[in-house]
């Protein structure tokens, strides 16, 4: 594969080459030419005719010019070698041809991907609220009606894992759809995105992610970070941001987003934040039941099954995760890496197998949920011998051990 592809890269090349050549040849015949004939021209009018026919006569004999048909014959069977070699190398997927950037277009209208979300109801129809005011204002604007104005830009609070982005995405392809925004991208940044290290480039690094994210949505996430104390940077980002709100107002929305009382102060801290951020969509915590329900569904989405007696454990393993973490619970995050963990450990249980089935591959087991490093024979012999030379060691030995905790 690697020699055939070689020796297309090599037919290309040749190609190109011959191509340059031959245009390159018929500008010099063209350019040449008419250098001839203005020093010619030059000639005649300034020796006298004994003269020139001495120099015609010493004038290197030139080359038979070829006629224009078959320059352009040429040419054409130069360009349509070269098209059938891209046609060729199209074909091959290991070559990377050029493509111009653009926002795909949603698979799915984006209001019937939000209402399929886990949860969120309080959300989902806060978004459907907004986007109906948004619309009927619009509508109203294009019929020569007085429409009231409204702010686009949102707040986002809550804590990690509870679905911000996703929201946040889905209501830039809302905006969109129904006019207020002209591509419906999402720019996702945070404090490292926007803040640079020295004063003045805090500004123009801001500006780029602004500039990519015009004509759609700027995400901010833990956006509160932007205004610590004493924080000149974080400020410069600020206003830049704020600026570019006030010039972009018809093609540009932000939304920043963090934990609830950070971003409350964070928006309190600065009246043109305040100003601008007017509307609060709060995420809650999911339940176990949505956060069960999001881990069938990652089964779901890669081909994954759990029978039922290993579900009741994998519930239980959610729960215990929660209340371990009652205050830094990273919510759907959290259910996304133990479904990481569980099928790591699966893999490494079937790849164990001689022979694995699709069944094999797609069944999780109740000994997945837990991770087991299986030692080697010789390791096992070596632990069993040290816990019986432990067993046998006379009162003495031990006492070392007793004391170095206290040490």
């Amino acid at each position: 594969m690697g020699r055939d592809f070689d020796k297309e890269l090599e037919t290309l090349e040749k190609i190109t080459n011959m191509q340059k050549n031959l245009l390159g040849g018929i500008y010099g015949d063209f350019f040449s030419a008419g250098s001839t004939s203005s020093g010619t021209g030059t000639l005649s009018g300034s020796t006298s005719a004994g003269k020139e026919e001495a120099k015609v006569e010493n004038k290197p004999q030139e080359k038979p010019e070829e006629k224009p048909e078959e320059k352009k014959d040429a040419v054409q069977d130069a360009n349509e070698a070269l098209e059938e070699a891209k046609a060729l190398f199209a074909k091959d997927g290991n070559v990377n041809t050029p493509k111009e950037e653009e926002v795909k277009e949603p698979l799915e209208d984006p209001m019937e991907t939000l209402d399929k979300l886990v949860g969120l109801s309080t959300i989902k129809a806060d978004v459907k609220e907004l986007t109906a005011f948004v619309k009927v204002q619009k509508a109203r604007q294009e019929q020569g009606l007085k429409s009231v104005p409204v702010s686009l830009h949102l707040v986002f609070t809550g804590n990690p894992g509870t679905g911000k982005t996703t929201v946040a995405r889905i209501i830039a392809q809302i905006y969109k759809q129904i006019g207020v925004l002209s591509k419906g991208q999402l720019v996702e940044v945070d404090r490292s995105g926007l803040v640079a290290g020295y004063v003045g480039q805090t500004a123009i690094k801001t500006q780029e992610q602004i500039a990519k994210a015009k004509g759609g949505v700027l995400f901010i996430d833990e956006a509160y970070s932007l205004a610590q104390k004493d924080d000149a940077f974080g400020q410069e980002a600020i206003d830049t941001i704020l600026k570019a709100m006030e010039d972009n107002r018809d093609d540009f929305v932000v939304i920043v987003a963090g934990y609830t009382d950070p971003m409350k102060k964070f928006i309190e801290s600065n009246p043109g934040l305040k100003s601008r951020f007017n509307k609060y969509i709060e995420f809650p915590d999911y339940n176990i039941d949505e956060l069960e329900e999001i881990f069938n569904r990652n089964c779901k989405k890669y081909d994954y099954k759990v029978e039922e007696d290993v579900q009741h454990q994998i519930r239980a393993l959610i729960t215990a995760r929660k209340i371990a973490n009652i205050d830094n619970f990273a919510n759907a995050r959290e259910v996304r890496n133990l479904f990481e963990e569980i099928i790591t450990n699966q893999a490494r249980r079937v790849a164990a197998l001689e022979n694995p089935t699709s069944e094999d591959m797609m069944t999780i087991l109740l000994e997945d949920l837990t991770e087991k490093k299986d030692l080697p024979e010789e390791s096992e012999g070596v632990e069993e011998k040290a816990i019986s030379e432990e067993s046998t060691a006379p009162e003495e030995s031990a006492a070392p051990e007793e004391e170095s905790p206290q040490a």
